[in-house]
């Protein structure tokens, strides 16, 4: 493409961020939502944290 043809799509593509003054996004991509930790390590935490709770319960009613 040509300068001036990508330099028109351009402005034809964010035209209309001219009225929004102040309220334009940083961009026009559509963000996914990422979770910081994946499904199976926050599965393992869960089962390692839980799994210590019903020892420690356990190993209580013994020592009584």
């Amino acid at each position: 493409m040509a300068p001036k043809q990508k330099m028109r799509l351009a402005n034809e593509k964010h035209s209309k961020n001219v009225v929004n003054r102040g309220n334009v996004p940083k961009t026009l991509k559509q963000e996914d939502e990422k979770l910081p930790v994946g499904p199976w390590l926050l599965g393992l935490f869960i089962f390692v944290v839980c799994g210590s709770a019903v020892f420690q319960i356990i190993q209580s009613i013994r020592m009584y």
